[in-house]
């Protein structure tokens, strides 16, 4: 499974794959396995320190039981937006398209059955996610508690590949470029804004 990027659009910086991996955790988690469908699985995922992958299925999910039979890789989408040929420069030479980023992590998954592990897993994925005020603390008794971590299973990807792309008119002049951002930063969409952002901080490298 590999990713169609020409060179100019090729997002390799590992600090830039990691920010779009901490602002896009919500992962498409794909196994491909020979000769029969792939598993295909949706789930936040922790980067940690070391560079894996972090999280979890519901222990009822049989896509866990196909980790050890095939490659797997998390999908990350980044920022997207539709771009017009209005708003090039020349928009009679142009045609429409789609700018994006995406950070793909190949590896095999461990799985790990410690309760502490678990637990801890899901303490830090609640502090990561829950807004910063008012946030959420656990209170469950015991036997509730063990009930549910004994319901998931948790892993963790190291990975053996990384592959991002980042397609946000690399390939246009910087008038095009300075034209596409002001369109997207007028909408007031939020997502249009990042796109623009990440567009405006590609020009000031």
């Amino acid at each position: 499974m590999s990713l169609y990027t020409p060179p100019s659009f090729a997002l390799s910086d590992q600090e830039q794959q990691g920010r779009l991996i901490r602002d896009y955790p919500f992962a498409t988690f794909i196994t491909s396995l020979a000769g029969a469908e792939p598993h295909i699985s949706h789930l936040p995922l922790l980067l940690e320190a070391d560079g894996s992958l972090s999280g979890h299925l519901a222990r009822a999910n049989p896509h866990w039981q196909a980790f050890a039979e095939g490659e797997t890789v998390a999908v990350f989408h980044g920022p997207h937006a539709y771009v017009s040929p209005r708003w090039y420069v020349h928009p009679e030479r142009e045609v429409p398209t789609w700018n994006y980023a995406v950070v793909h992590v190949h590896g095999r998954p461990e799985l790990d059955e410690d309760a502490g592990f678990k637990l801890d897993l899901l303490d830090r994925s609640s502090a990561a996610f829950e807004p910063a005020v008012g946030g959420w603390t656990r209170q469950l008794d015991a036997a509730r508690q063990n009930a549910l971590l004994d319901a998931i299973v948790a892993f963790r990807l190291r990975p053996s590949r990384i592959e991002g792309k980042c397609k946000i008119n690399q390939n246009k002049t910087p008038a095009d470029r300075a034209q596409v951002a002001a369109q997207l930063r007028a909408s007031a969409h939020p997502e249009l804004l990042t796109m623009a952002a990440w567009m405006e901080a590609l020009d000031v490298r």
